[in-house]
């Protein structure tokens, strides 16, 4: 059997094991093979026919939550993303690694329409107390007010489940951009309805593509594309690696993490005289935004002229979300979880700021008061001159 890797990169790990304290499922299990050497070593012999696609190569593979921690601390630069979605891609096509079920539910991702009555379904057995405890969530949304376009200045990509349930932090964001004088497009739900991570991480890499030639096509032009979900704004950003083209190349570069985009243009925001947050502020780095986008400082470089900010003491450590990671193994999520949750806890703020709907979520769900950080610079905005634009789009 022959994985969908790349060997080169495949050789490049040294089995040096830097990588073990920073992964979330080797700290918590104590597991070799829940670390990325010990999954690398897997794919070895996988790769060189001393093992094959069996159960406990496919729960070594599936058990990772892919935060890509491991990648950050690499001295031999191991592509260790590249190395788990080519693994997966290989299981999904080779065996049922991907069941029937899971399949319609990322495809419900991508019809936004669909998507939305389903979490308004879901929000109503909440109430009704349908949903089993086992399932980690906070109260979702009955309904969101529709977004409005404010201009064309940049993009905003909306996404699947941050627009079905967290559409507030969107009409955030857009107010702050207004704040900055910044004119905000949206695209269709048709074209830009989801951006194809969970179907890539879960190994569905012809979705995935599709998915990405779509999105391209959704926001033409040259004018940036801001994302306000880490996971989203992380796929976008390689959707040059992922589809190979001059095109998808040019449409990665035009992709910026909001944060990152509005601490480059700081100088237009109404922050001189503005008041301060009325209580202290935990941050917690997104996996995809400190590991892949690199941008996490930008989050602090705005939040930090009005807010008193306190940093987590785990060196970022993966909170367990994971994407779909929290709702295919809730116990090990949960348990990394409980990690970040006393890390939280040390820092002594009643708030903590996310920069990923995944993470808020998980985090949401244990109690902890969530916030996405332009959520509360909007907050302290409120009242600034021409600040309140923002919400039409459905």
């Amino acid at each position: 059997m022959v994985l969908r890797v790349d060997e080169e990169e495949l050789i490049t790990c040294v089995a040096c094991g830097l990588c073990l304290p920073h992964c979330p499922t080797y700290r918590v299990t104590g597991d070799e093979s829940a670390s990325p050497r010990g999954r690398i070593a897997a794919m070895r012999a996988v790769q060189h026919g001393a093992a094959g696609l069996d159960a406990e190569f496919t729960r070594y593979m599936d058990e990772c939550v892919q935060c890509r921690a491991c990648e950050a601390v690499c001295p031999s630069s191991v592509q260790f993303g590249h190395l788990m979605a080519g693994a997966r891609e290989t299981l999904t096509a080779e065996t049922r690694y991907v069941p029937r079920w899971q399949r319609l539910a990322y495809r419900a991702l991508t019809h936004h329409r669909l998507l939305v009555a389903g979490s308004r379904a879901l929000a109503l057995a909440q109430r009704l107390h349908l949903v089993p405890s086992r399932v980690s969530l906070p109260p979702l949304p009955l309904r969101s007010a529709p977004l409005r376009a404010t201009g064309d200045d940049v993009w905003l990509f909306t996404g699947c489940v941050m627009d079905a349930w967290q559409r507030p932090v969107h009409a955030a964001v857009i107010r702050v951009l207004a704040a900055a004088g910044v004119g905000v497009a949206l695209p269709s739900p048709r074209g830009a309805a989801c951006c194809g991570a969970l179907h890539h991480h879960a190994g569905l890499g012809d979705d995935a593509r599709a998915i990405a030639r779509r999105v391209i096509w959704a926001l033409p032009g040259d004018a940036p594309v801001l994302v306000d979900s880490a996971g989203c704004g992380a796929a976008l950003k390689e959707y040059g690696q992922l589809l190979g083209t001059d095109e998808a190349v040019r449409f990665s570069a035009r992709v910026f993490d909001v944060h990152e985009w509005l601490a480059a243009h700081r100088d237009r925001l109404p922050l001189d005289g503005a008041r301060r947050f009325d209580s202290p502020v935990a941050v917690h780095d997104p996996c995809h935004l400190r590991h892949v986008q690199h941008a996490q400082d930008a989050v602090r470089v705005l939040l930090a002229p009005i807010a008193e900010l306190r940093e987590l003491d785990d060196d970022g450590l993966c909170c367990g979300a994971g994407g779909a990671y929290a709702a295919l193994h809730p116990d090990l999520a949960a348990e990394i979880r409980d990690r970040k949750l006393a890390a939280i806890a040390r820092t002594g703020a009643p708030i903590v700021v996310s920069a990923n709907p995944g993470c808020a979520l998980h985090l949401a769900a244990a109690g902890v008061d969530a916030r996405h950080p332009l959520e509360v610079l909007d907050e302290v905005l409120a009242g600034t001159p021409g600040h309140g634009a923002g919400s039409a789009h459905d």
